[in-house]
């Protein structure tokens, strides 16, 4: 979850930056490495959220690699986020500039492989792959090959253009197809899917969001696709919205803030969003978020469509807007991220001028009610499978299709109870780590 930086925060970097240009890293690998090493350590002593945990008289040097000392830093009980990255890389996965295949995978009902989304401009939405394809081969193995403890690992290599992978797909008619695809670099969507449907009179949006990805160049941080989204939905007067953040892990705090002050009711307007909250000796930096009610949208009811790919912002969302709203839950649990972080490289000059982003967790968040405790995440109001066979909106999909049934009924039509299974053993943001955790994608 990325955090925007306060104004004073901001302020803080400016009078350093004289005394950063004096300072010039020595022209030796090793010695450079040696620093960044220190300034890691350094950094996570001053910003870690749980600087309390860290352990005492480690030698930042003795460590074969910066991710290798973060390891062994991070407070492994609750920490499964804090990453090293580059600043290039940080700024365009929270922008939506990806390079790869640009598609996600979920089992299906048969425990078949599916792709689950699609991102339009990415090689694989060019070459006018969808969601419900099945995945039956891949570089010539079946995909039961690539079956391991922990899920799947399909072997195909870094996010490189170039790089090159060749799959046997079964079309939902039931033909099959052999696709070779070539990564590339693409601009990403996040809005993958958007309806509005008429239930019983009223008017129900329909919204699949899988990132809280900003627009690039946009000053203040948002993303114009998000307001794009939301004034189709208010053209159409929804009273009732299904927001479905089944693979949505997480991005841009400030773009989840934008999409809560449209959701939110006029009457909560100014009311508390959130408060955030650093380490003991950060705690003049503590905050609170209000609601800015924009747009003209007042709903009725919400519901979540929520799987253990839901995380970060997309909770964030789910735990700021309980207090003030009728929400429910369908789908699975979601992962488990109440707490947050922002980039390190603008407090050290030393990893600013070595191209290392470290980014710990540094705050954690609690909504107005003080909840802030939900390293399980959140559980469900109903339980239902997925089922990725089948394309959005199509009523054969077992969580959109108890989401209409529970705005309409206030319950699950028998057919949709048969669904209902416990927690999934795996989903796809198991497979990735780091930053590529917060937008998990092929």
């Amino acid at each position: 979850m990325k955090k925007k930086l306060p104004n004073h925060w901001v302020l803080l970097i400016i009078p350093m930056l004289g005394f950063w240009a004096c300072e010039v890293d020595e022209d030796v690998p090793h010695v450079r490495e040696q620093r960044v090493k220190e300034a890691i350590y350094e950094t996570m002593q001053e910003w870690y959220f749980w600087n309390d945990r860290l352990p005492q008289n480690i030698n930042p040097n003795v460590f074969s690699s910066n991710n290798a000392l973060l390891a062994a830093l991070r407070f492994a009980e609750l920490d499964r986020w804090s990453y090293i990255t580059t600043k290039e890389q940080f700024e365009r996965s929270f922008t939506g500039q990806n390079a790869g295949h640009g598609f996600g995978i979920a089992l299906g009902p048969d425990e078949g492989v599916y792709v689950s989304f699609v991102y339009e401009a990415s090689p694989a939405g060019k070459d006018g792959w969808e969601r419900g394809w099945q995945i039956l081969e891949v570089n010539g193995k079946p995909v039961s090959e690539y079956r391991t403890n922990g899920g799947y690992n399909f072997q195909l290599g870094p996010n490189n253009p170039g790089i090159t992978n060749t799959f046997t797909l079964k079309l939902p008619d039931g033909s099959t197809t052999t696709r070779t695809n070539i990564k590339d670099e693409y601009q990403s969507n996040s809005v993958l899917h958007k309806e509005v449907l008429k239930t019983d009179g009223n008017s129900v949006g329909y919204w699949v969001y899988n990132s809280f990805k900003a627009t690039p160049g946009e000053n203040p941080t948002r993303s114009l696709e998000v307001e794009e989204t939301l004034k189709f939905f208010e053209d159409a007067n929804i009273k009732e919205l299904i927001l479905d953040l089944r693979y949505n892990g997480g991005g841009s705090v400030a773009v989840a803030e934008q999409i809560m002050n449209a959701l939110i009711p006029a009457a909560h307007d100014g009311k508390l969003m959130y408060k955030n909250a650093l380490n003991s000796e950060k705690s003049s930096f503590n905050e609170s978020f209000h609601f800015s009610k924009k747009g003209s949208l007042e709903l009725e009811k919400v519901v979540f469509i929520t799987a253990r790919g839901s995380a970060s912002a997309s909770e964030l969302i789910i735990n700021c807007l309980e207090p003030y709203m009728d929400l429910a839950l369908i789908g699975d649990r979601t992962y488990g991220k109440p707490v947050g972080s922002f980039p390190m490289s603008n407090f050290n000059n030393t990893l600013a001028q070595n191209d290392v982003e470290l980014v710990p967790v540094t705050f954690a968040t609690a909504n107005a009610n003080g909840k802030a405790e939900f390293f399980d995440g959140f559980p469900v109001d109903i339980a239902v499978a997925d089922n990725p066979s089948v394309n959005w909106g199509d009523a054969e999909e077992g969580r959109f299709s108890a989401a209409l049934d529970f705005l309409r009924f206030g319950a699950l039509s028998p057919s949709a109870r048969m669904l209902q299974v416990p927690m999934e053993e795996w989903v796809m943001i198991d497979s990735f780590t780091g930053l590529e955790k917060e937008f998990p994608v092929y």
